[in-house]
């Protein structure tokens, strides 16, 4: 709680002992539906060009990058996360299929701040409408947060309705828009900003637990209850 200093000025809770978040290192990370493991261009470019093969440039609208146009244009676009030092990239893997089919990463890290965001988020088609999006990012929330760090942000243009909506199911609250924040493919990029906080965790895991247990989907892998019912869920018996 807020505390009255000598000077009776308000100041924000203390956090006692804080030292800062540990490394986040890179390394795999198991679910049921997926795996993810560091982002490693000699395995993942021909599965990943396979995949984002399947879909066209209205994947990449809001992206950074621009859709392969080859394998070896892949190789390049994956080396280029694998060596940047900001990033600790990895690659989605499908257990069904055994085949890379998305990244994602941790960027923006803040160990001493003890804030991450969640970034680079690069789905394939093979993904949709399936759990694998959603189990990847809760096994970064998950890591993210038991590896101490007090805030895992999501950070997504504001013209890209899917990926803000997409956060919000996950659980992450809407804090504000950073107005020309840059300018991405020659166009104005405001910026929408969204966060999860530690003392928030424990409702969101429980949802997301909840949402990918193997009760929660029928036999030809469909869901049963939407994960917003396991949120509704734990209102109701707060």
């Amino acid at each position: 709680m807020p505390e009255i200093n000598r000077w009776g000025q308000t100041v924000n809770d203390p956090v006692p002992d804080w030292q800062g978040a540990r490394v986040l290192e890179r390394g795999v990370l198991e679910g049921r539906f997926c795996r993810l493991e560091p982002l490693d261009a000699d395995r993942h470019t021909q599965d990943l060009f396979d995949a984002y093969a399947l879909g066209d440039d209205s994947d990449w609208t809001w992206l950074a990058s621009c859709q392969p146009a080859s394998v070896a244009d892949t190789a390049v676009w994956l080396q280029g996360k694998v060596q940047d030092p900001g990033l600790v990239p990895y690659a989605v893997i499908d257990l069904h299929s055994g085949r890379a089919v998305g990244i994602v990463s941790f960027m923006a890290i803040e160990q001493q701040l003890g804030s991450v965001e969640i970034g680079h988020v690069t789905w394939s088609r093979k993904m949709k409408n399936t759990p694998l999006g959603t189990e990847s990012v809760w096994l970064l929330l998950k890591y993210g947060f038991e590896r101490g760090y007090r805030r895992l942000e999501w950070k997504c243009d504001s013209m890209n309705l899917a990926s803000r909506r997409a956060a919000e199911r996950l659980g992450f609250s809407w804090e504000g828009r950073l107005r020309q924040k840059l300018v991405r493919k020659g166009r104005n990029r405001d910026s929408d900003m969204l966060s999860i906080i530690d003392s928030e965790w424990p409702d969101r895991d429980a949802a997301l637990r909840g949402w990918l247990a193997a009760e929660n989907f029928d036999l030809e892998g469909q869901q049963i209850k939407r994960l917003e019912a396991f949120r509704t869920a734990q209102f109701s018996c707060s």
